[in-house]
């Protein structure tokens, strides 16, 4: 999946501007002829083909930066952008292998606003792939009926779509091995012994493969033995809830050292005077080339097993099965998104007790696209018909698994949630989503408790309603700790800059206002990795956490590190995972100009949660050497690996670089003061624009043009007296020119107050 950062912090103005005021001082101001942002995908046209084997698509954008393509609801790309003048205008291209895709394939643009940095989207392009090679081969599983009581041996009739020949016809029960299908006339046939089952609820499974290699799978039925199972759903408290994305929840699976760190973290009260951690939302996507669910769930029975022993309860958290994970919530995704829920029931079907999910958080956030504004209200509808597809299966199984989605504060009371008519019946957002789900999530990011925006008034109509239709415990509310100031959102969204103490303080005041009240169900914070850096204040004598000791570097990463060039000033990275005796923290990597380059901290082009990286801000036609190592939670660093060799590609823009960057405090105010030059000749840049943002306690985006001499000087927001403060450029732009960021000297600044 994509990183789950741009998920969760880019949610809000794109789509309820009315709720969300920003500080005209949080953003760029625009040239006074500045043009509505838009982007476009030009050719080929809507409804023609897809060429074989590859084929470039071409667009359009304005007032627009970071375009990517997401395709068919599967992967996002990045595209290369041609925008010499610098005025965030210009063209885009891609060029896309075909030779995977069968039938309609739908694609779509986005890119960044230059103003807000909320996303921008095109309308949907839709293609249609070679017809001669024929589509992926479809299977559907005809009997038994779910809810037809079933005993005895039982046929499970399985018929197959294709323009191909089939090799192989295979059904499976419970999670069990694929068995062969006996062909019998336009049908296959599997017979299925349920003889000493009991009154239990069955998965059944089937898949098709077809002679070019190609395999297509069924949807689940629910099948009825005796009785079948009847469990009544149950929702417990959730206090306290955290969610864990892929890149630690993989660690955590593969690697076992790393919970004797997420155990005395959770556990941890002292440190903050905090509740301990008692749920935990385990993202169960895939990740890199591997999918935990389906390649191997015994790593994750293992784990779910320990979780349990440590008295945790465990919630996969799945996220429509789309990437971006919002298009889940449109009807033509839809059974990407019930299939990740079954694959969710199917596990904890094939799973011993202790070993199982004890409820499902599903993170799919509609009103990331512009649809959700613009086309109001039928996106709304499509989401909770989403959600009521994918409660109906947790149903049709008979398995007690709580399930909720994660909501913004605003469900009930912005302009597109309210008097959404569904099922014959005009309510807020909210209420429906409340009727549909057994819990909520509130995504109630706010760093304040108190007042008409913050966290307490922004849980009190979902508080108020549960208790109105008796829902104990279902109403979680989420705190955000993540670094989300890159993104659109204001400095208000989350506790980053004000650190662990006041977010506990503050949250101490929701407990007192909603600890007595029979819907609240606890808090929830986003996320574990952010958490968890999380010091008690940014400044001198602030307080951390600290992991376990350990004095053993991690292993060199698993497999071949492998890069490629996306441009001529960009490459992207892939590796192994590292193992550890207690966690990696990151993955740091080098690069260098010959493959003998030794690594060290002159050598870093930055660092990595996950098993990916790009580095940017390149030079053309340039020969570059990569290395990666592993470091833990105690800064140990392993080995590193063997070098990856890639050349960028070719450009006519010349590289600019920053230099001189210096951070000093104006009173309350921090200035961070730099200049842009022409790389090569050292010759100041006027008029550049330079967008960035504050650091640490300060969490301001801000940017300006440069003088005649190329300088430029910006101001962070006030901030707290004896706090640590620092500044990261984000973007720069000037005719003719590239922003050769590797190569600023120095990359970012932080100013840290004596004692």
């Amino acid at each position: 999946m994509v990183s789950r950062i741009s998920v969760w912090s880019r949610f809000i103005l794109a789509v309820c501007l009315s709720f969300l005021v920003i500080s005209s001082s949080l953003v760029v101001p625009p040239p006074s002829a500045w043009a509505a942002s838009a982007i476009t995908i030009d050719s080929p046209a809507s409804g023609g083909s897809l060429t074989w084997p590859k084929m470039v698509l071409t667009g359009t954008y304005t007032g627009l930066y970071d375009i990517k393509l997401s395709i068919n609801g599967e992967s996002q790309v990045s595209v290369t952008m041609d925008d010499p003048d610098a005025d965030d205008a210009g063209t885009w291209r891609f060029e896309l292998d075909t030779r995977d895709y069968s039938g309609v394939v739908r694609l779509r643009a986005s890119g960044s606003d230059v103003q807000t940095r909320y996303g921008v989207w095109s309308q949907t392009l839709e293609l249609q792939a070679d017809p001669s090679r024929g589509a992926a081969p479809q299977v559907i599983i005809e009997s038994p009926i779910e809810g037809n009581p079933l005993s005895g041996t039982v046929p499970v009739t399985v018929a197959v779509y294709g323009d191909v020949p089939v090799i192989s016809v295979q059904v499976r029960v419970n999670g069990g091995p694929w068995q062969h299908a006996i062909r019998h006339g336009k049908q296959y046939i599997y017979s299925w012994n349920t003889k000493g089952l009991g009154d239990v609820t069955s998965s059944i499974e089937a898949k098709v493969t077809d002679v070019r290699g190609r395999t297509g799978f069924s949807g689940t039925t629910y099948a009825t033995v005796g009785r079948g199972t009847h469990e009544q759903v149950t929702v417990k408290p959730q206090d306290r809830a955290m969610w864990i994305w892929e890149p630690e929840a993989y660690r955590l699976l593969l690697n076992p050292g790393s919970r004797t760190v997420l155990n005395a973290f959770a556990k941890d009260t002292a440190t903050f005077g905090s509740d301990p951690v008692t749920t935990l939302y385990l993202a169960v996507g895939p990740m890199a080339d591997m999918d935990i669910l389906a390649d191997d769930p015994g790593k994750l029975r293992n784990f779910i097993a320990w979780a349990h022993s440590q008295g945790y309860q465990v919630y996969a958290c799945i996220s429509g099965g789309t990437t971006p994970p919002y298009m889940g919530a449109y009807t033509i995704y839809h059974d990407k998104a019930v299939r990740e829920m079954e694959r969710v029931l199917n596990y904890n079907i094939a799973s011993a007790s202790n070993e199982r999910f004890d409820g499902v958080n599903a993170d799919i956030e509609p009103y990331i696209s512009p649809d959700f504004k613009d086309d109001y209200p039928s996106l709304q509808l499509q989401y909770l018909d989403m959600l009521q597809k994918m409660i109906d299966r947790r149903n049709a199984s008979g398995l007690n698994l709580p399930f909720g989605p994660a909501i913004p504060k605003w469900f009930d009371s912005s302009a597109q949630a309210q008097n959404i008519v569904w099922k014959g019946s005009a309510k807020w957002l909210s209420e429906h989503v409340q009727d549909i789900t057994d819990y909520i999530s509130i995504m109630d990011y706010r760093d304040t408790a108190d007042g008409s925006a913050g966290i307490i008034a922004g849980a009190q109509g979902e508080i108020d309603y549960a208790d109105s239709i008796g829902k104990p415990q279902s109403v979680i509310i989420a705190v955000e700790t993540l670094d989300i100031a890159n993104s659109g959102d204001p400095e208000t969204i989350t506790f980053r800059e004000e650190g662990r103490t006041v977010m506990e303080a503050e949250l101490d005041k929701v407990y007192a206002v909603y600890g007595s009240r029979a819907s609240f169900g606890g808090i929830a914070m986003h996320h574990y990795d952010s958490l968890r850096a999380l010091p008690s204040y940014w400044g001198p004598g602030s307080v951390s956490w600290q992991p376990p000791a350990d004095t053993k570097a991690p292993s060199l990463v698993h497999g071949l590190l492998k890069a490629v060039a996306v441009d001529y000033q960009r490459t992207e990275l892939s590796y192994g995972m590292a193992s550890d005796n207690t966690d990696i923290d990151r993955y740091v990597i080098y690069r260098g100009m010959t493959p003998w380059f030794t690594p060290g901290p002159d050598q870093m082009a930055g660092e990595s949660r996950s098993l990916t990286f790009r580095d940017s801000g390149l030079l053309p036609d340039t020969v570059y050497y990569y290395k990666v190592a592993a470091r833990d939670m105690k800064g140990n660093i392993g080995p590193a690996s063997m070098p990856a060799l890639v050349k960028t590609k070719t450009t006519a823009l010349k590289p600019m670089v920053l230099t001189g960057m210096s951070i000093t405090m104006k009173g309350s105010l921090a200035a961070v003061t730099m200049q842009a030059v022409d790389k090569n000749t050292g010759q100041p840049l006027a008029n550049a624009l330079i967008e960035g943002r504050f650091q640490f306690a300060g969490g301001k985006y801000t940017g300006g043009r440069t003088d005649a001499k190329g300088m430029i000087t910006l101001t962070s927001e006030t901030i707290p007296s004896g706090r640590q403060v620092g500044f990261e450029p984000r973007r720069v732009t000037s005719p003719g020119y590239y922003w050769a960021q590797a190569y600023d000297e120095p990359h970012t600044v932080s100013l840290y107050p004596p004692r």
